[in-house]
């Protein structure tokens, strides 16, 4: 038996012809200094910090001249010392507040042992994650991803490609809600109701019409065989922590239902026990056929996930969708851990508890300051005040950071808190008072002073 011909040495092989890695000229020490003079990336072993480093960030984003280098439980710690009481909560993320210990041990130990495989071997923290969030939510199948935006542009994927499997091509329309934010993403800009930030970004993505929320017969009137999915954030965040009342989305199912359209709750901002319950669609005693989550699953590392019933989620296979990071074992080993917290006995019960203290309390500040309030909305630890429009939410927002309480701002002139499920009675007074002390700073509605 003849052997084949022994492959060329690697040294001269095409791979290296291509990219260089072992250029057949290697004999000539003075093209090699010639190359090496020329290469820019020598010059970064010498790279000093540029003075100016803060410019090169993208400013995407209106950020505050404030850096924290520690945090603890709902405390931000500058590295000047000083501390500052986080009732935004990374804006819904923090679920167990700052380096809580079982997290952070989690995070340390999987460090130790495996980051990253990709998606193309089992990853075992997926397996028990996807088993305890269906297990928590009745559904049946889940898909990792990494973030919020991610979340929603899967559902919306994995609703149209549910129709088109069941040979209802023409369902492609997704339904969404005025005052809906579903993220940044392209697509999501669409699904997205607010036009500003569409801004030098269109055209948009075809597919999404918006219907106002909480108006179930407007719903209904374009209900259709063309839309695959009605997609809902059952408590909305970003557009002012608006209730979307269960009676509401009890009203959205049955008509989905009656119309053969899928039902996505949107529970990235209010999932994972910010409202008191693990997610908030629960208390309206329905199903949906597609959940969104991130932010608060992770506890503060980057993680989402899609969870979907079988029948819908059946619908996916191999190469329909993925991502290089998505569920990776870091992110699993922290979910798994946050996850766990919130299944403790008596751990949401007493987020609700706390949470109604919140919100009493909010509610005579709200009393004290009825010409600058409007009303205190939302459910749980996802609150927001709403302000006069002669009280602008930003400028109350830098007053509470002035006197080191961190909110966040929100639509329709609304301060939203969001503090870590885990703030103590004390705290939450003491973020009260200082707020009742910011609005008694500024001058009642229509007056300058």
């Amino acid at each position: 038996m003849l052997l084949a011909k022994p492959p060329a040495p690697l040294s001269t092989g095409w791979w290296f012809d291509v990219f260089g890695t072992g250029n057949r000229n290697h004999n000539r020490p003075d093209q090699d200094r010639e190359m090496s003079a020329s290469n820019p990336t020598d010059s970064l072993k010498d790279a000093s910090p540029s003075p100016t480093a803060a410019s090169a960030v993208m400013k995407t984003y209106g950020r505050a001249d404030l850096a924290f280098v520690e945090g603890e439980g709902s405390w931000l710690i500058t590295e000047d010392g000083e501390r500052y009481l986080d009732c935004a909560s990374g804006i819904a993320v923090n679920t167990l507040g700052h380096s809580h210990p079982a997290l952070v041990a989690a995070l340390r130990d999987q460090a130790g042992k495996l980051w990253h495989t990709s998606n193309l071997y089992r990853i075992p923290g997926q397996e028990t994650v996807a088993g305890k969030l269906a297990g928590l939510t009745g559904l049946d199948q889940v898909y990792f991803c990494n973030s919020g935006a991610e979340a929603n542009e899967s559902a919306v994927k994995i609703a149209r490609r549910a129709a088109h499997e069941r040979g209802e091509t023409d369902r492609m329309t997704i339904l969404c809600a005025t005052g809906s934010f579903h993220g940044r993403t392209l697509g999501m800009l669409a699904a997205t109701d607010k036009p500003a930030n569409r801004t030098g970004f269109g055209p948009m993505p075809d597919g999404f019409e918006h219907v106002p929320f909480g108006n179930l017969n407007a719903l209904r009137d374009r209900l259709g065989p063309h839309v695959a999915a009605i997609m809902i954030e059952p408590v909305q965040g970003e557009g002012g922590a608006r209730d979307a009342q269960d009676e509401y989305l009890r009203g959205v199912r049955a008509a989905a239902d009656e119309f053969g359209a899928l039902v996505i709750a949107d529970e990235v901002q209010s999932g994972i026990g910010r409202t008191g319950t693990l997610f908030a669609y629960q208390t309206a005693c329905i199903r949906p056929d597609i959940i969104a989550v991130a932010k608060g699953l992770g506890g503060g590392f980057p993680v989402g996930a899609v969870i979907a019933s079988a029948e819908v989620g059946n619908a996916m296979t191999p190469g329909t969708h993925g991502s290089t990071f998505a569920g990776n074992p870091l992110a699993m080993a922290v979910a798994e851990v946050v996850l766990d917290e919130l299944a403790a006995p008596g751990f949401l019960a007493d987020v609700r508890r706390r949470a109604d203290i919140m919100v009493a309390a909010l509610r005579k500040v709200a009393s004290r300051h009825a010409g600058k309030v409007v009303e205190v909305r939302g459910r749980g630890f996802l609150c927001g005040v709403r302000l006069a429009d002669d009280v602008a939410a930003g400028d109350v927002v830098a007053a509470l950071r002035e006197v080191k309480v961190l909110t966040a701002p929100a639509a329709e002139n609304t301060v939203r808190f969001l503090p870590p499920l885990t703030i103590s009675e004390e705290e939450i007074g003491l973020a009260v008072s200082r707020f009742d002390d910011v609005l008694a700073r500024f001058g009642e509605a229509g007056d300058d002073s």
